[in-house]
């Protein structure tokens, strides 16, 4: 009979689904299972490797901290060990990192940091060694700091203490290179054992699935072919009433698919009809807003707010959007007046043609949106401080102009203006009849025009120096720091450590000059200075221009006050200058020591 061969149909195709998925599961399951105890055990390997090479490092690092140590009993120049603790300090710090990386393990380096008990124990052993060499090597950077002329004598105890340990923690660091290879190579034998289990456990299943399923689910399918030919018609049928089902499905799926999504979303949400009216209310949006029994409110508005003007502002969202979805924040006041932010969203759905109802989800974003509100706060306080900051250095920025303009025109009306009226009148009072007079008169108009023409050219250079616009930055500062060591008689001096001889953009140099002159005018005025160096240095990114002061200094807080004085208002238009050019300036300075200031602009390829 059809039926019963239908049947028949299905039960051996259900066992063949069985068996295959079986099957396939099997082998799914052990490759699954192959690769992830292989992946680990390649990630450990190349932990293991990178370990290696690091402990390997170590050795290296601990040679090369002792060699740069050795060369300080050669060298006596300054700027050769000050090369030498530069090093020492660099290789220093990678040694004393790579150190901890080894043995608490760390991320950027790959290290696990899960050491065994006899690497645990050697670490402990090596210890000792360095600490010794750390100390050593650390007292030798900061006598170096102190004074670079330090005599080898100072040093010789730290020196010695360097190479006298050096000795011991290559040969602990042998054993613990050796043992982290002996440990890897453990683990590689593993890996092969496990690789061999594996691969037999495989086979094993690929000819138990042959014989057990593979074989028999053959003999079935033959078996079954010349029935499910019979079986056409009926699955014909089948296949049409499959058709409605699916149409029935589909429109059900899309219905749940809309439920669920908006379930996923958050756990707040309710049922209203289009009238706003609670249908069902989420245990959880009950709880938020305390609603002590079912029915208690009727309107969702009212749930929501006691406020008037929210509660008109809720029910306007729920009529303009019965027919449409709707997402976005929306205030509301719990009973207690506590106020709420929730991220709801409006989504309508009909069963029926004529029947509409509004789903609500919702979450509680309170957190978020206070601290939203509170950092728009400081953001508008922020933007007002520096809005008042800057209308403090503009004001400043303009009297200073006005009052170098009324110090250039006093100069001019009281120096070059009287000495060109005295010419003038001498001029007016040569006789030409009277030969020795006019020689005489001659001779001192030579004098007053070689003062005039002095006059004009210092208030030239207080303007704009020529050197900075025919020859570049360096020379001008050069020129600078003769003149301003000439006439404060103070110990002024530029050196060019690195011979910078490149143009620059107009505005850069003048910033840099500017920068340069108000440091110097600063160390002169308020710190007392009687010497002051100022360094000139460049690398193929970056100019660096460093002021240093032997002046009384200050404490760190007081550039933070931006002060009205003088000092303070030049360093706020120090980083200004520094700023416009987009460049970067570092102060440093102690009470009693000095002030350093370094300014560092990038320079273009």
């Amino acid at each position: 009979m059809p039926g019963e061969g239908f049947s028949l149909d299905q039960k051996t195709f259900k066992k063949l689904s069985r068996l295959y998925i079986l099957a396939l599961s099997a082998i799914a399951f052990s490759v699954i299972v192959s690769q992830i105890l292989i992946h680990r055990y390649l990630n450990d390997q190349e932990n293991d490797s990178t370990v290696v090479n690091i402990a390997g490092r170590q050795r290296m690092l601990s040679q090369k901290l002792s060699k740069e140590t050795l060369k300080l009993l050669v060298t006596d120049k300054q700027d050769g060990r000050i090369n030498i603790k530069d090093s020492i300090e660099a290789t220093l710090e990678i040694w004393q990192f790579s150190h901890r990386a080894l043995r608490e393990g760390n991320d950027s380096l790959e290290l696990p940091g899960n050491n065994s008990a006899e690497i645990t124990a050697m670490f402990r052993k090596v210890d000792p060694y360095f600490v010794q060499i750390t100390n050593a090597s650390e007292a030798i950077i900061r006598q170096l700091e102190e004074n670079p002329q330090t005599s080898v004598e100072k040093m010789r105890d730290e020196i010695a203490t360097v190479a006298k340990n050096e000795a011991g923690f290559l040969h602990v660091m042998d054993q613990i290179v050796n043992q982290f290879e002996e440990e890897a190579g453990e683990k590689v034998r593993r890996l092969q054992n496990l690789e061999w289990l594996l691969m037999a456990i495989t086979l094993i299943i690929l000819l138990s699935e042959l014989l057990f399923i593979f074989l028999p689910a053959a003999k079935g399918v033959r078996g079954t072919i010349y029935k499910l030919l019979q079986a056409e018609k009926d699955a014909k049928k089948m296949a049409k009433d499959a058709d409605e089902l699916s149409r029935a499905k589909e429109k059900s799926v899309k219905e749940l698919r809309v439920l669920n999504q908006a379930m996923n979303r958050t756990l707040l949400f309710a049922r209203l009809d289009v009238d706003g009216n609670i249908l069902e209310m989420g245990e959880k949006f009950s709880r938020l807003f305390k609603l002590r029994k079912y029915g208690e409110y009727n309107k969702f508005s009212d749930l929501l707010s006691a406020k008037e003007e929210e509660r008109k502002h809720i029910e306007h969202l729920l009529e303009e959007n019965f027919r449409k979805e709707w997402q976005g924040e929306v205030k509301a006041t719990t009973e207690d007046g506590r106020t709420v932010w929730l991220e709801m969203a409006l989504i309508p759905f009909s069963a029926t043609a004529d029947n509409w109802e509004i789903l609500v989800i919702a979450s509680d974003i309170t957190t978020r949106k206070e601290a939203q509100i509170e950092i728009e706060d400081l953001r508008q306080k922020r933007f007002q401080e520096k809005i008042n900051q800057q209308k403090l250095v503009s004001s400043k920025i303009i009297e200073n102009q006005e009052n170098e303009q009324n110090r250039i025109a006093k100069d001019i009306h009281d120096g070059i203006g009287q000495m060109l009226t005295g010419l003038n009148f001498n001029l007016e009072s040569i006789d030409v009849k009277q030969t020795e007079k006019a020689a005489k008169k001659i001779e001192n108009l030579k004098q007053l025009t070689g003062e005039i023409i002095k006059g004009v050219r210092t208030a030239t250079f207080n303007l704009m120096p020529p050197e900075l616009s025919d020859y570049g930055i360096v020379p001008a500062l050069t020129k600078l720091t003769q003149e301003l060591s000439r006439l404060t008689g103070k110990n002024i001096i530029l050196y060019d450590k690195t011979g910078f001889n490149q143009r620059l953009d107009s505005l850069a140099e003048i910033n840099i000059y500017r920068i340069t002159q108000e440091a110097i005018n600063n160390a002169i005025k308020y710190a007392d200075s009687t010497h002051i160096i100022v360094s000139v240095s460049h690398s193929n990114t970056i100019l660096s221009v460093t002021i240093d002061d032997n002046g009384k200094g200050f404490e760190k807080q007081e550039t933070k006050s931006d002060r009205a004085d003088s000092g303070g208002m030049g360093m706020t238009f120090m980083k200004e200058r520094i700023k416009y050019i987009q460049g970067r300036l570092f102060v440093t300075s102690e009470v009693g020591k000095g002030t350093k200031i370094t300014l560092n602009l990038p320079l273009s390829k």
